[in-house]
């Protein structure tokens, strides 16, 4: 036997289609490394009606795949040059004569069928969502544009001032895991819904997505958080690596680096698995991120707390980092989030931008009943923010300011008429609205921008940072 473990797969794949991708799913998930012998025109003859090269092509276009060839030779001579350990054919294949089968029995080598059941759809299928976004589901917020004076060239002059905008992230890094399922149906024993898993991919969230959005969008930036000791960490620090972002990444033994998996099928997330830790980081270990907070800090034109509430930001921590930042006039911009756990945006006292949900509003002024308007004033006050923007969900977004002209509050709708995955919005509202105002925009340019970015983070599944030129191409 060789000491390589090959499955090999041959034909002609003048067109690859989703039979052809669900057996080679299948000749991955037998294991070791996928090897494809496309036949040459010659060997082939008649049975090819596409050109050699152009059907290598195709196939190699296939990331499950690991190599790929033209074979100009029958089929039993590459098994002996080759000896894989596996060799896959379709379930038609199966009782009728197959020449491999004499190669394959002079060293032990197997030779598998499958009827390429639909749970092995292509993994580039299934990766499609997490990276393609139809723009033309994006409009553009004309009328709005239009009542404050916006034009596309001032956007996109705004968009410019980010390079080399030094903004320094601080808060909670998560690791999401979206984990693509084949449904298989209803348990007989008892009223429980079973799936396969078929794919899994991994994304940097929370204040990590924050800080790689920022520097795709081109600003220089810094992250400071807390992970435990694990793979997870390994992961973020590789990610941001690959972002650009530089890292300070305090561990701490006690608790996991924040872990979130999601289960989905057929578009849908049917369930979210959390490992995480919520008590507050210990005093020490504040001491120390202040320490390094200190160091950053006349370095920075923008500080931004992204906050999920899992123990990275104490409130005497936060009000500390505020105090100081406000003393050397940076430009502040924080978001808590109060989805399945509890926290308080109003802590953040004397930021410049918050980006509140609704629900995370009213939470923490403990207002029920009002309407949005006087529920924004009221924690404009309470807090001595000067910028709310209140994200409404599919609703769209409510802006209120100050007001240095005769607009203090408006509305921008939802720009995505094709939402895909509405978990990473805020993270891409937060940063791309705070970078804005922080470079010299206006609440109501900050918010065209922000509602943009927002329509393109929307469009795809996952966590995938924002670049600049995805929001110069959605601003005309």
């Amino acid at each position: 036997m060789t000491t390589e473990n090959i499955v090999l797969v041959s034909g002609q794949f003048n067109v690859i289609h989703p039979g052809h991708m669900r057996l080679m799913q299948f000749a991955k998930a037998c294991g070791g490394r996928l090897v494809v012998a496309v036949m040459s025109d010659r060997i082939a003859g008649k049975d090819a009606y596409v050109p050699q090269d152009l059907r290598l092509i195709g196939v190699r276009s296939n990331t499950l795949i690991d190599d790929a060839f033209i074979a100009d030779e029958d089929i039993s001579s590459v098994i002996e040059r080759l000896r894989p350990n596996i060799v896959v054919k379709g379930k038609e294949h199966e009782g009728r004569y197959n020449p491999e089968l004499s190669a394959l029995g002079s060293y032990g080598g197997r030779l598998m069928f499958s009827s390429g059941e639909s749970i092995f759809s292509s993994v580039d299928l299934i990766r499609r969502e997490f990276r393609d976004v139809d723009y033309r589901a994006i409009k553009y917020p004309d009328v709005f544009a239009v009542r404050h004076g916006i034009d596309v060239k001032k956007l996109q002059s705004r968009l410019g001032k980010f390079a080399g905008l030094r903004v320094l992230v601080v808060g909670d890094v998560i690791v999401d895991e979206y984990i693509t399922c084949q449904p298989r149906g209803m348990s007989q024993e008892d009223p429980t819904i079973v799936v396969t898993p078929v794919d899994s991919v991994r994304f940097i969230g929370g204040a990590g997505i924050v800080a790689a959005h920022a520097a795709g969008l081109g600003a220089v930036v810094t992250l400071i958080s807390v992970t435990g000791r694990d793979a997870s960490q390994a992961f973020i620090e590789s990610s941001l690596r690959d972002q650009q972002v530089k890292a300070h990444l305090f561990e701490d033994a006690i608790r996991p680096t924040t872990l979130k998996q999601r289960y989905r099928a057929k578009g849908k997330t049917l369930l979210r698995v959390s490992h995480l830790h919520e008590t507050a980081i210990a005093t020490q270990l504040q001491a120390e991120i202040f320490s390094q907070f200190e160091m950053k800090v006349d370095e920075i034109d923008l500080l931004v707390f992204s906050d999920f509430n899992y123990g990275c930001l104490p409130t005497e921590l936060v009000n500390k980092m505020i105090a100081l930042a406000r003393k050397k006039n940076i430009f502040i911009a924080a978001d808590s989030q109060s989805s399945s756990q509890i926290g308080d945006v109003g802590r953040f006292k004397g930021v410049n931008l918050i980006t509140p949900t609704e629900r995370e509003a009213r939470l923490s002024v403990r207002n029920r009943e009002d309407g949005l308007v006087v529920l924004s004033d009221q924690l404009m006050k309470e807090m001595d923010v000067e910028n709310i923007l209140l994200k409404l969900g599919e609703e769209g977004l409510l802006v209120h300011t100050r007001g240095h002209n005769e607009w203090v509050t408006d509305r921008i709708e939802a720009l995505n008429a094709q939402p895909k995955d509405v978990a990473g919005a805020g993270d891409s509202m937060l940063i791309t609205s705070a970078m804005a105002l922080a470079s010299g925009a206006t609440i109501w340019e900050a918010a065209c921008l922000w509602s943009i970015a927002s329509a393109v983070q929307v469009g795809r599944v996952g966590n995938t940072p924002l670049t600049l030129a995805e929001l110069l191409n959605n601003v005309h």
